[in-house]
């Protein structure tokens, strides 16, 4: 049924349960997409789900986002690149986000990388060893805008930054929106890596040349009535062979 309604390639067509939608686009030597499946593969939520304190399940090393086949795939593909960008289009949020809760415990997402500290962290320590040319992760599901910096170790400010992470909010979900929501304000405080928040309806336009790729965060007031105006709430640009954005 999810084959049968949704734009996919004859390729896709599922065999049994089986559906491989993981894949690599090239665009000469200017970008490769190597566009995953955070979904299919993955173990199960950890914790129960929801936003919770990290548990034991959540901190197994055996949790996987990927699965093991498509995380070695993806290694394979980003050490065979010989493209100026990497661009690794994704589902969920890549960069550490963390909450607080009334005791000041850390809570973290459980449907996003932040339940796989693990996972997540086999891929950032990969980048920072294998060095391929510009990572960037574009991500969605949120419904959200945010701009960060991926590092090793996201609790150390002192950890290189291995790659960018360009989020975009959502076309509709959760109506008109506001400039910012007040329970991730608060949270960039205690996650310096993320550079940008923004909770408007809009998408992530961007422009890639051999030397730059910019991010602009374009965004409407409101999407309960026609017409609403489009503005870029913020801009963010990656210098080619130079970790860490910056703004444009």
């Amino acid at each position: 049924a999810y084959w049968e309604h949704m734009p996919l390639r004859m390729a896709q067509l599922p065999s049994g349960p089986d559906a491989q939608f993981y894949r690599r686009l090239a665009f000469g030597t200017m970008a490769e997409f190597v566009v995953l499946d955070t979904r299919q593969y993955r173990t199960d939520q950890p914790c129960g789900d929801g936003v919770k304190v990290l548990c034991d399940a959540a901190l197994d090393p055996a949790g996987t986002m990927t699965g093991t086949t498509q995380e070695l795939w993806l290694n394979e593909r980003l050490l065979g690149s010989r493209a100026r960008w990497n661009v690794i289009a994704q589902q969920t949020l890549m960069a550490s986000l963390s909450t607080q809760n009334a005791a000041g415990e850390k809570l973290y997402g459980m449907d996003s990388w932040g339940g796989y500290p693990p996972a997540r962290a086999r891929l950032m320590r990969f980048l920072d060893a294998a060095q391929p040319a510009n990572p960037v992760v574009i991500t969605g599901d949120i419904h959200a805008s945010f701009a960060a910096d991926l590092k090793t170790d996201f609790a150390d400010s002192r950890s290189p930054i291995v790659g960018a992470e360009f989020v975009g909010t959502s076309i509709a979900s959760g109506g008109d929106g506001s400039d910012a929501a007040p329970v991730f304000v608060a949270a960039m405080r205690d996650n310096p890596h993320i550079k940008f928040h923004n909770n408007r309806r809009g998408y992530v336009r961007c422009d890639l040349t051999r030397e730059t790729y910019r991010a602009e965060y374009r965004v409407v007031p409101y999407v309960r009535r026609p017409d609403a105006p489009v503005s870029t709430a913020a801009a963010f640009v990656l210098e080619n062979g130079r970790k860490g954005i910056s703004p444009a």
